[in-house]
């Protein structure tokens, strides 16, 4: 530092007023400063400067999949946030593995991130302890812990899944097909409670043996869909609580030889880029993915800024029903004879 003060002509006070950012320095001494930074290839060290301020300027993010482009679309939006404030994101990849969860949080706070962002997999038990413990602030978005007092940006899940089966109802549809993921999840729980509450409310009986269950991957949807469209009285509709597993149910719907909507329609949750490319274009749930990421960052921003002691808050957003072409009135359905489920190429 005091080489790059020397070069820049100010004082080495100066020089590390403005590197750390703790007064105002001039735009002349600024310009200078960058100069001779420049010139002699002054590198800061950033692990020193945290140590010294009592901050990384760096936060914390888990998502379950960063191949399904909910999350893909979410941390982008928080990205771009933090990046305006300052901030750098390190992003870690938990794959739904509740052992990975823990190890790359326990990673995050020993890399002293200034807080967390959270899309938590698996039993939230240690997930609770640990947020009860952490010294920096905590943000849970899309999945909610039972007990755990913490900002959080979710989704209305039950109302969105609860419209989405009602749209099939009115279109004629009584079996409806419906592929979750774990009930270990807040988001799916409270999207089977909207699919409940649906057939209730049209006076139509649940059939558990319409329900099919994985692990939200595309090879799920594939399984779960040859499974129900195997049924001796196959559904005439079919509902994915997530898009990699729509993407699984529709390869499976053109190896039985059948066609989406003439057989068989289909709606799923969360909107992608090329859904109203698919043949047919698919009829989904919107979640509102840009102001999901904005609020999630706006709230950790709000405690890094000082606001710590504030009593925890929950944003719950609306999904939106994007009517497409995979699902038409079951009267005008192809009367097709029960498929027997081919063999997987």
């Amino acid at each position: 530092m005091l080489h790059v003060a020397e070069a820049a002509r100010v004082s080495v006070a100066t020089v590390s007023a403005y590197i750390n950012g703790t007064t105002t320095v001039s735009q002349e001494l600024s310009g200078r400063i960058e100069q001779a930074i420049r010139e002699i290839g002054y590198k800061r060290n950033a692990i020193a400067r945290s140590l010294k301020l009592g901050t990384t300027r760096t936060i914390g993010l888990t998502v379950p999949h960063i191949t399904n482009p909910f999350f893909t679309d979410v941390v982008s939006v928080i990205q771009q946030a933090f990046d305006r404030a300052g901030y750098a994101v390190m992003l870690c990849c938990t794959d739904e593995d509740l052992n990975n969860q823990d190890e790359q949080i326990r990673l995050l706070l020993d890399r002293m991130v200034d807080g967390l962002i959270i899309a938590r997999v698996g039993d939230g038990a240690y997930l609770k302890e640990t947020v009860e413990r952490a010294n920096v602030p905590v943000v849970l978005v899309d999945r909610e812990v039972d007990g755990v007092d913490s900002d959080r940006v979710v989704l209305d899940n039950h109302q969105a899944v609860f419209e989405a089966i009602t749209y099939l109802l009115e279109l004629g549809h009584r079996r409806i097909g419906y592929i979750t993921g774990a009930f270990n999840i807040t988001p799916m729980r409270d999207r089977m409670t909207g699919y409940h509450e649906a057939l209730l409310n049209a006076g139509v009986a649940f059939d558990q043996s319409l329900v099919r269950s994985g692990d939200l991957h595309e090879a799920d949807g594939y399984t779960a869909a040859m499974q129900l469209l195997s049924l001796h009285d196959r559904p005439t509709a079919i509902f994915s609580a997530n898009n990699p597993m729509v993407v699984g149910a529709m390869k499976a719907i053109r190896d039985l030889g059948l066609s989406c909507p003439e057989d068989v329609s289909v709606i799923c949750f969360d909107d992608f880029p090329w859904a109203d490319v698919f043949n047919p274009q698919l009829t989904t749930i919107a979640q509102p993915v840009q102001a999901i990421g904005e609020q999630t960052a706006s709230l950790l921003l709000d405690r890094l800024n000082g606001n710590r002691e504030a009593p925890s808050r929950r944003l719950v957003l609306k999904g939106r029903l994007m009517v497409r072409n995979s699902c038409r009135p079951v009267q005008a359905l192809t009367s097709v004879p029960t498929v027997v489920a081919a063999s997987s190429t």
